[in-house]
């Protein structure tokens, strides 16, 4: 892999927020270091869990100041690609093992002036993004089991990142390669040696002692 600089962001996990204080979180999140909210949206049928939808989206977007990276972990997510646009979402990312027809799920994202995104779960090889890379702007790798926060990572997702960055520069895309799933301060940094531009957090955040200062070691981790 080339040696590249690569971009740093940081998406901390709402899902991992408390919902009794959502308001102050979403601030704390505007104040810190971080780039995007991540928003994961669970049906409790693609994945074992249920989480929010849309009123929460919109409720989130009049009060974060920065873009709403929104995650469907759902079934038959075309039927509401123009409802989270009107909610909100400034990206959009569907699931592979979800979309029927991958190619015009993606294109329909970015006719709604959305980024679109595409994830891999744990058990889901690279080469199923080969047809569809050029016209991705995230490629999402699971590095847990998706539906629940605070679980263990993954160790294997290190290859499959250096695998996806390899395959992005083979074919020319500006995709950005974003990680979510048992992400703390002791695996960030080999992460983005790997090849991660964004990396998504929930428990690691918004449990620590001083969640903005926890943004601000990831961003920086070595």
């Amino acid at each position: 892999m080339k040696n590249i600089i690569m971009s740093r962001l940081i998406a901390p996990s709402l899902l991992a927020a408390d919902f009794t204080n959502l308001r102050r979180d979403i601030e704390m999140v505007n104040n810190s270091d971080a780039d995007w909210f991540h928003l994961d949206v669970m049906d409790g049928v693609f994945v074992p869990n249920i989480s929010f939808g849309i009123p929460v989206i919109k409720a989130i977007k009049k009060v974060a100041q920065k873009p709403l990276d929104v995650h469907l972990m759902i079934v038959e997510p075309d039927r509401y690609i123009k409802k989270f646009k009107d909610a909100g979402a400034n990206h959009l990312t569907v699931h592979v093992e979800a979309c029927r027809h991958l190619h015009r799920t993606i294109q329909e994202i970015r006719e709604m002036g959305m980024k679109a995104g595409v994830t891999l779960n744990p058990h889901t090889p690279v080469h199923f993004l080969e047809e569809i890379i050029p016209m991705v702007d995230i490629v999402l790798i699971m590095s847990v089991n998706p539906g629940f926060g605070g679980q263990t990572f993954i160790k294997s997702t290190v290859s499959k990142i250096k695998k996806t960055r390899e395959l992005i520069e083979k074919s020319g895309s500006k995709a950005l390669i974003e990680v979510d799933g048992g992400i703390d301060l002791n695996n960030a940094a080999d992460l983005y040696d790997a090849g991660v531009n964004i990396l998504v957090t929930g428990t690691t955040v918004f449990q620590s002692a001083d969640p903005a200062e926890t943004i601000h070691q990831l961003k920086n981790a070595r």
